[in-house]
């Protein structure tokens, strides 16, 4: 496989170009024709880009109306494809991405959360969405959901079985010594590669800290590691994360949005309590219980979709979410939940 832009080899596993960076196509369980459609998007671009991308006050805008009137010349055979992506073109799905420009990750996590709250799309139509506008944008993105072939398939898995046999939690600590450093003037804070465990209370009180970024050897992170860090913005979590302790990210008043990768089995206690600003959270299938004020407090949480696998929450987890609505499936643990909590819910299809 080749890259469109450059012609450079790519690997198979590729989401994006070595050579220069652009995004590879890629495909979407149950939407075969991803690649296509992507493919078709960019062309529309390149030959419309000042037509479709307009400065204004110094910000740029996006021709929603425009953009929809050349779909059809650009995908006349994909009739479902269209209708899909116009629906979230008129939902003004670009103007989100492009709000978020600086931060990749966060412009993604919004329009989902958007696409699976709002407008009730299932989880594979809502990938094929951000892999389209994504790849549109020039921006690498790597779904969830892409098809994977045979080869990355059994590579992962002998990656994640090595891994599993040669590291312990307890190996490489990043202790609340090693943090002291950044206490007084540090904003934007990397942990060194190899670091497996952030200390209970490391950054705990931190209050200049901005961003965070995190290694991807990391599997824990300890009680308290960033409460009450006031400024705290920006964290994304490594898919080796295995636990989060109790309080870890309590009264972090700035946090906006945080996704928490697969293999995450609970929520513990207090783990985002009076996270004044978190409006997004986006909770892996493989977590089945919530702890006790574990969201408390989440004044402009609205809505948060909760997966099957959740078989436990606190009855005071969601206390003091005022604006809060849970997604859930009908007849589930959770529907139940917030039947018998008298919490606002709606039901989705898995």
């Amino acid at each position: 496989m080749q890259c469109e832009k450059c012609h450079a080899e790519l690997q198979p596993n590729s989401i994006s170009c070595p050579a220069c960076g652009a995004p590879v196509v890629q495909n979407i369980e149950g939407f075969e024709n991803t690649p296509q459609i992507q493919s078709q998007l960019k062309s529309m671009i390149k030959e419309h880009k000042d037509s479709l991308f307009i400065e204004y006050n110094g910000s740029l805008m996006f021709d929603n109306k425009r953009f929809t009137a050349l779909l059809n010349d650009y995908i006349p055979d994909y009739d479902k494809e269209c209708k899909l992506l116009r629906s979230m073109i008129d939902a003004n799905l670009i103007g989100i991405l492009l709000s978020e420009q600086q931060n990749h990750d966060m412009a993604v996590t919004k329009a989902k959360s958007i696409m699976l709250g709002e407008k009730f799309l299932s989880e594979n139509a809502a990938e094929f969405v951000l892999a389209c506008l994504t790849y549109m944008l020039g921006w690498p993105y790597n779904s969830p959901m892409r098809v994977k072939d045979a080869s990355e398939l059994e590579k992962e898995r002998e990656e994640h079985a090595e891994k599993r046999r040669a590291v312990r939690i307890d190996d490489d600590v990043f202790s609340r010594a090693a943090a002291s450093k950044y206490r007084i003037l540090a904003r934007n804070i990397k942990i060194p590669e190899g670091c497996t465990k952030i200390e209970d209370f490391c950054f705990d009180g931190f209050g200049n800290i901005r961003s965070v970024q995190l290694p991807s050897t990391l599997l824990a992170i300890g009680e308290y590691a960033f409460s009450n860090c006031k400024h705290l913005r920006l964290i994304e979590l490594p898919e080796s994360l295995r636990l989060i302790g109790q309080a870890a990210f309590t009264q972090c008043e700035k946090l906006a949005g945080i996704k928490l990768p697969k293999g995450i089995l609970e929520i513990a206690d207090s783990t985002f309590a009076f996270c004044t600003s978190l409006e997004i959270v986006e909770i892996p299938d493989t977590v089945s219980s919530i702890g006790e004020q574990a969201f408390a407090g989440c004044e402009k949480l609205r809505k948060l979709t909760l997966p099957q696998s959740v078989k436990f929450i606190d009855k005071n987890a969601f206390a003091y979410c005022p604006r809060l609505t849970i997604r859930c499936i009908e007849n589930s643990y959770v529907y139940k939940y917030c039947l018998n909590n008298a919490i606002p819910w709606e039901t989705y299809t898995a």
